[in-house]
């Protein structure tokens, strides 16, 4: 028998106080009852049977967070047993991951913009997607304050992603069906995207080079990604252009063209041909010509607007960091490459 929707009246578990004072919700408290038909189960798969409306991973986040006793004591993983007859309480309150889908009404640098999509220039420093130690303020959050029809899309709209400290251009959708047709295009590389990097080592050899290379999970540090072999390691095809624009001792400037789009793909090939990205330490970049953050901009995309069939080109403006880096290293940026 699933459990009314009483609130119970005794002392709270002590989950994250100040969390439910910034949303305004206040904890609820539900008995819990585990019949004949919960023996032998998860304590996260009895609860979704009990507590319903809230899903699986939600109700995993309240026990990794002390919101659940079972027969008085703090449930400590999601994984343990209960029995037939064990009684207890859950604390149904906002977690951080629960309050990631939510509108903040924050500045949002938009170069375009109709009913059917957006085009943002992303700052340095911007997360796009809530995860761990960011579950607010992200360029997803950001979107959902704009737009209220964002919450019917998955994602609020966004198509592709940049790194947390990669700056410049992006599309979102605004609709479903606009949403599907850019993932197409970009499955279908119709959409172009081109980057400005600051890399390290002056550049040898021709002007223009191709990197094929796959892309996967680093084997030996899971936390990055690496140049794979996929005969060997699970990865991805990926296809990079490079090209120099501009080359002292200390570096280079490269205009990189996408064709794929795999995870921190401009970042590993540069390191794989040995031009490691300025600033960019996972990767072997060194802080240099007073770069903060790693040295790439989202600087040219552009793409056939899905509805009107228009053709769309859009081009963002060095940052001021970059810039400075430029004016530091001596080298010359003509935008009319792009």
């Amino acid at each position: 028998m699933k459990n009314s929707h009483q609130i119970i009246s005794i002392p709270p578990l002590g989950l994250d106080s100040e969390l439910a004072e910034e949303s305004g919700v206040e904890a609820e408290l539900r008995a819990l009852c585990f019949g004949p038909a919960h023996h032998g189960m998860r304590l996260d798969v009895a609860l979704t049977d009990l507590v319903s409306e809230f899903s699986r991973s939600y109700l995993q986040q309240l026990i990794d967070l002390g919101g659940v006793l079972v027969n008085g004591r703090v449930a400590q993983k999601a994984s343990g047993k209960v029995k037939a007859g064990d009684v207890g309480q859950i604390e149904l309150r906002p977690t951080p991951q629960s309050q990631a889908f939510k509108a903040e009404h924050l500045p949002l640098a938009i170069v375009f913009e109709d009913e059917h999509l957006l085009v943002i220039n992303k700052p340095a420093g911007l997360v796009v997607h809530p995860a761990p130690g960011n579950w607010s303020g992200t360029l997803m959050n950001r979107l959902l304050g704009h737009d209220a029809q964002a919450f019917n899309l998955p994602r609020a709209g966004i198509v592709h992603r940049l790194d947390k400290d990669t700056s410049g251009l992006m599309v979102v959708a605004r609709t479903r069906l606009v949403m599907d047709a850019l993932v197409q295009a970009i499955a279908a590389r119709t959409v172009k995207r081109q980057y400005l990097a600051l890399a390290h080592v002056a550049w040898r050899g021709p002007t223009l080079r191709q990197v094929d290379a796959a892309v996967g999970r680093d084997p030996g540090n899971r936390l990055r990604m690496a140049v794979v072999d996929l005969a060997i390691h699970a990865g991805k095809s990926a296809q990079t252009d490079f090209e120099c624009l501009a080359s002292v001792d200390k570096g280079c400037l490269l205009k990189c063209t996408l064709h794929t789009g795999r995870t921190h793909q401009i970042r590993v090939h540069l390191a794989a041909i040995g031009h490691a990205l300025v600033a960019d330490p996972v990767y072997g970049g060194a802080l240099a010509a007073g770069m903060q953050r790693q040295a790439l901009h989202a600087t040219r995309l552009a793409f056939d607007h899905p509805v009107t069939g228009q053709s769309l080109v859009f081009r963002a403006p060095l940052p001021l960091d970059f810039s400075a880096a430029l004016a530091d290293w001596g080298l010359n940026y003509n935008s009319v490459s792009f």
